[in-house]
């Protein structure tokens, strides 16, 4: 991905957040030349210093076999907002985009003792719903089974992390704040959780 220094998130802990926070995620597989991509969420560990992804396709979904063949890629992302050139000082600007990304590489491993793939839907599961953890354990155990067999379980261990943040970094205070009040006052939640980002950014920047 292409990174500006000034758009760069290097914060590890930032970067995990954002992970968490928008964890519905696509991983992009490539095989003969030819990319395929899957939206799945995602649950997103450490071991050891190691960032680790965790998730599952559907058995019918062939694209499982592919994440052992070669380095795989999961993109977040979520947040984004259209930037109007009528908040810039000057007439000769024009419109672009604020948004956050992160693109984690990876290799990739099919989890397939029961056990374990028990484990990580729970922790799965504690992550999206944990209230629902307890209505699962009382499931009969071959309904579980069943549900096992149609899907493939498998984990990622991330090699390359690239994050970035394009939030009018390079802006005036001024123009910033005019960007921060219009989309804070947007009719669509993306464009306020942009704001909030770029209030966060900023209150970092001036510190």
């Amino acid at each position: 991905m292409y990174i500006p220094k000034l758009n760069a998130m290097t914060e590890e802990s930032e970067i995990l957040s954002f992970m968490q926070q928008y964890s519905f995620a696509t991983i992009i597989t490539v095989k003969d030349n030819l990319p395929t991509a899957t939206h799945l969420p995602f649950s997103i560990s450490k071991r050891d210093d190691t960032i680790i992804l965790t998730s599952h396709f559907a058995k019918a979904n062939t694209q499982w076999q592919e994440v052992t063949d070669n380095k795989v890629l999961v993109i977040f992302t979520e947040p984004h907002a259209y930037i109007s050139p009528q908040h810039y000082d000057k007439d000769l600007n024009v419109p672009t985009w604020n948004y956050l990304a992160v693109h984690a590489y990876g290799t990739g491993k099919i989890i397939s003792e029961k056990e374990e793939v028990f484990k990580k839907l729970e922790a799965m599961i504690t992550t999206y719903e944990a209230d629902y953890l307890e209505q699962w354990h009382r499931l009969p155990i071959d309904f579980k089974l069943k549900m096992l067999h149609g899907i493939v379980a498998f984990e990622i261990e991330v090699t390359d992390l690239q994050a970035k943040k394009k939030l009018s970094q390079n802006k005036t205070e001024a123009e910033k704040q005019r960007i921060i009040a219009a989309l804070e006052n947007s009719k669509y939640d993306t464009e306020k959780q942009i704001s909030f980002y770029m209030k966060e950014e900023n209150q970092t920047t001036l510190k």
